[in-house]
């Protein structure tokens, strides 16, 4: 595709990246027929397609308009139209682009901005979210049926008792899963304990963040990544094998930390040796040996594998192999590649799209009449899990289980 970038942008980081991603789209249109918001809306300029053209006709010099604002705003980034992409275009990063973009010339509403601010303030901090969750739980039986259901019920989770190992990884503990889950990093930390790895969960380490990213504000997603690389690098040097991530979406947001700042001369090195050694849980335990985990019974189950970990990160069937290799039977999910509409707080700001996409999505889920559901993002956990007639798990807590 052939670009003519204004001046303002044309030698600037920002362009020379937005320049290279436009350049290899060929406009060949398969992205849209995997793209949830064009099969729902049918409307261009709802698909990836659409939002490339905006985005380019900003970065030549088009004003930005709401109508542009809000067909950005509608995108998931759920990455599936890269899986799909013929021609390896890196769309979430123009998207990341033409937000930002937008962001500076569209202001939104003073009520908009202040939502967002809360969206951040709140669910980017652990406390916060179980402040929040504690009042909620306190008041459950008051609240209207909807708002219910967004609230979920305390599990009560017993602590494992860790060993020392020779082998160390770190735990991101992340933000809103130590208050709403607690019981999946501990889960993870206890398989790990078996397999003779201590899992390491560092305090100062917290969001991700990619919930500011996902709201367009960079700088604050930029700070958070700087946040948790000091808290992590004492352990880096001193011989910590991998960062480990249990929530998926977690994972591409941290594996990226050399790219968002890549800029950055104070932490340029050290983001990229981060990002380097971020994995997702599944990733590890592909290559260690599990022949220790073996599920009690035969159950079946259907595995939601979320956007994050399908096609931002490319690990497509390695959890259901970990899964179908302690002994658990996998029911077919029909359009297995969709998004379920979580994508972070997408079901809060587009909440009739992300209802309409989570109806599709458990009705494949549930269609085989499987015993439980199990996922490995928390946004897709409680997303699901609130309209779900089956439990819904993260898959770690299967094989803590085994």
């Amino acid at each position: 595709m052939q670009t003519r970038l204004t001046d303002t942008y044309k030698n600037t980081p920002l362009g020379q990246t937005a320049d290279q991603v436009l350049r290899s789209c060929v406009h060949c249109g398969f992205c849209n027929a995997t793209c949830p918001t064009y099969q729902l809306l049918g409307d261009e300029l709802d698909g990836p397609r659409g939002r490339i053209y905006q985005i380019k006709q900003l970065l030549e010099g088009t004003p930005a308009t709401t109508a542009v604002q809000q067909h950005l705003d509608r995108c998931l980034t759920c990455r599936a139209c890269e899986t799909t992409c013929p021609s390896g275009v890196e769309y979430h990063r123009l998207l990341d682009i033409g937000r930002e973009l937008v962001e500076q010339q569209v202001p939104r509403s003073w009520l908009q901005r202040r939502y967002r601010r809360l969206l951040q303030a709140v669910f980017a901090n652990t406390r916060r979210v179980a402040a929040l969750l504690f009042f909620g739980r306190l008041l459950r039986p008051l609240l209207p049926a909807p708002l219910r259901k967004r609230i979920p019920l305390a599990r009560k989770v017993p602590l494992p008792a860790v060993t020392a190992h020779a082998r160390s990884m770190l735990l991101l503990d992340g933000c809103v899963q130590p208050a709403a889950a607690p019981q999946i990093n501990d889960s993870a930390i206890a398989v790990f304990d078996r397999l003779s790895i201590r899992l390491q969960v560092i305090p100062a380490a917290g969001c991700c963040g990619a919930l500011h990213q996902h709201l367009s504000d960079t700088e604050a997603a930029r700070q958070q990544a700087r946040i948790n690389i000091d808290a992590w690098w004492p352990c880096v040097e001193q011989g910590a094998e991998a960062i480990v991530i249990t929530a998926s979406g977690c994972a591409p947001m941290v594996k990226d930390y050399g790219h968002l700042l890549r800029e950055d001369p104070q932490y340029a090195q050290r983001a990229a040796r981060v990002g380097a050694m971020a994995r997702d849980i599944s990733e590890v335990l592909r290559d260690e040996d599990l022949t220790a985990l073996k599920a009690g019974k035969d159950r079946r189950i259907a595995f939601h594998s979320p956007c994050s970990l399908q096609h931002a990160q490319q690990l497509d069937g390695v959890v259901e192999q970990l899964l179908r290799g302690v002994g658990y039977t996998l029911v077919p999910v029909q359009d297995a590649h969709l998004c379920c509409g979580s994508a972070g707080t997408y079901s809060i700001l587009q909440p009739q799209l992300a209802n309409r996409l989570r109806t599709r999505k458990l009705r494949a889920l549930q269609e085989k009449q499987p015993e439980l559901i199990a996922t490995a993002n928390i946004g897709c956990l409680l997303h699901l899990q609130q309209e779900a007639d089956r439990p819904v798990k993260h898959w770690i807590e299967l094989l803590a289980s085994a």
